[in-house]
């Protein structure tokens, strides 16, 4: 594996996050707990080594430029602002969640991670469609 070959790296973690993370919410829903802290570990787990992927990529390569042009950038630029400054705020978020339901603050935890799910999942699901414009698209 080379540094070209992190950004699919990454969109394979941010992928298996979403997944992770979708099943953690059916799982909590369903009562089944345990299993949804096994599910939650592993997405928390995913996203903190995509973010050290994305770190050392980036140190690497710095930053890619879309190579489209008019709305199809207009899009990718859209989605890659809220992307972001949503990834920015979830990243502490989802510190937080983690720490409050691995010191048994479930009230606590349960208050936060009705923010925290969507907007991960969000960051999540943005990722691999940023991906798939900046890498895989031909423009």
């Amino acid at each position: 594996m080379t540094v070209r070959d992190l950004p699919t790296l990454n969109a394979c973690l941010n992928a298996t996050s979403a997944v992770l993370l979708a099943l953690g919410w059916i799982l909590i829903r369903s009562g089944r707990r345990a299993a949804h802290r096994r599910v939650m570990i592993a997405a928390f787990a995913c996203s903190t080594v995509f973010l050290a992927s994305y770190l050392t990529y980036h140190a690497q390569v710095g930053s890619v430029r879309f190579p489209g042009t008019g709305a199809t950038r207009t899009l990718y630029l859209g989605i890659l602002l809220t992307h972001t400054v949503l990834a920015a705020a979830v990243a502490p978020m989802a510190v937080v969640t983690f720490s409050l339901a691995w010191r048994g603050r479930f009230e606590k935890h349960r208050r936060l991670a009705r923010w925290t799910l969507p907007i991960w999942l969000y960051v999540s699901v943005t990722g691999v469609v940023v991906y798939v414009m900046l890498y895989r698209m031909r423009w």
